[in-house]
């Protein structure tokens, strides 16, 4: 019997490990799943199982292609569809849920934050591009530390290379995003504080993801975060603002504690766009269906294999018989009906 930890950090079991294998072949259980046996022993992956070995090798997936495309039309429904439901913005869940993912992945996740802050800086000294260049591509860099983040919370394998994803999988989209965010936030500031502000919180924290996640092109990835987020913009103002503020508070320990606390800060914010438009408001990954349920009691005792048919003859193969039933007695100024042929006479 096993027990094990889903992508919602709950904990599931004890079951055998037959409903482990019927997990792993619906895709709701890979590698990385955390596990450990009823009578004891550590959390560890599943792909450290040998009885689960071999069916985790032949899962493993081809080489990630970028996500599909939607259209802006479609991202208009998106939009309809989230603002009909509705929200709401757990804040301090959130930070809960990402301080227990971090640390989890303590070492994958602040080693990810800092080689992303480190890029960030370097770009700064880029001979004739300097800080426009870094302030260009922050969302190139954001997209890519979000999606690392994201991939983990919902129970899927990652490493440092997800850093990148936003050079790989979308830069284009990105680049443009991050330029037409900075110049009309810029805008909106100079000519008033609030238009500026409204913007930047619209558009910072869940754009990158957006387009990475739903594949949406820039645009259309804008004017979504606009609109849901203006659904209920002073709480995500207070996110975005709380987020900023732990994030900074690492700075004060000389500056090197923003490496500890920054990664909590971008958990939150993932977090709070799973809920909101990623599959948590649909199937929250593993194990998480619309509906928590319980984990299936143990399966009973396998039924003996039936026997093996035998080969089929040359002749055509008898059907199986149907139940008897009395047919009903016929008139009784009407001779009976004949009785059908035997089914061995030719």
């Amino acid at each position: 019997m096993y027990k094990i930890i889903g992508a919602d950090h709950k904990e599931y079991g004890p079951v055998p490990p037959e409903q482990v294998r019927k997990w792993i072949a619906e895709r709701r259980a890979d590698a990385q799943t955390k596990a450990r046996a009823e009578d004891g022993g550590d959390w560890k992956p599943l792909s450290d199982f040998p009885e689960f070995a071999e069916m985790l090798v032949a899962q493993v997936p081809a080489a990630p292609l970028s996500p599909p495309k939607i259209g802006a039309v479609d991202a208009e429904k998106l939009a309809a569809g989230i603002i009909a439901r509705d929200y709401r913005l757990d804040i301090g869940d959130y930070f809960s849920r990402s301080w227990k993912l971090v640390q989890e992945n303590f070492w994958l996740l602040v080693g990810a934050t800092a080689v992303a802050l480190v890029m960030g800086s370097a770009l700064g000294f880029v001979p004739a591009l300097g800080i426009p260049a870094a302030v260009l591509l922050t969302l190139v860099i954001q997209g890519g530390l979000h999606w690392l983040f994201l991939q983990r919370l919902r129970g899927k394998p990652a490493d440092m290379g997800e850093v990148f994803a936003g050079f790989r999988l979308a830069f284009v989209p990105l680049l443009l995003a991050g330029i037409v965010v900075h110049v009309l936030v810029a805008i909106g500031l100079a000519l008033c504080v609030a238009p500026g502000l409204y913007l930047l919180v619209s558009w910072r924290m869940f754009v990158p993801l957006l387009i990475l996640d739903k594949g949406l092109e820039f645009w259309p990835a804008m004017e979504l975060s606009r609109k849901v987020v203006t659904r209920h913009w002073w709480p995500c103002f207070g996110l975005f603002l709380l987020a900023g503020l732990v994030g900074l508070l690492g700075a004060l320990a000389f500056g090197i504690g923003i490496f500890f606390t920054l990664p909590i800060a971008v958990g939150a914010v993932v977090y709070a766009y799973e809920d909101i438009f990623g599959t948590g408001a649909e199937t929250n990954g593993l194990l998480a269906l619309s509906s928590p349920t319980p984990a299936s009691p143990p399966a009973p005792p396998p039924e003996p294999m039936p026997a093996p048919m035998p080969p089929p003859s040359a002749g055509p193969t008898p059907s199986a018989p149907l139940p008897e039933t009395s047919p009903a007695p016929p008139p009784e100024d009407s001779p009976p009906s004949p009785a059908p042929p035997s089914p061995t006479q030719s």
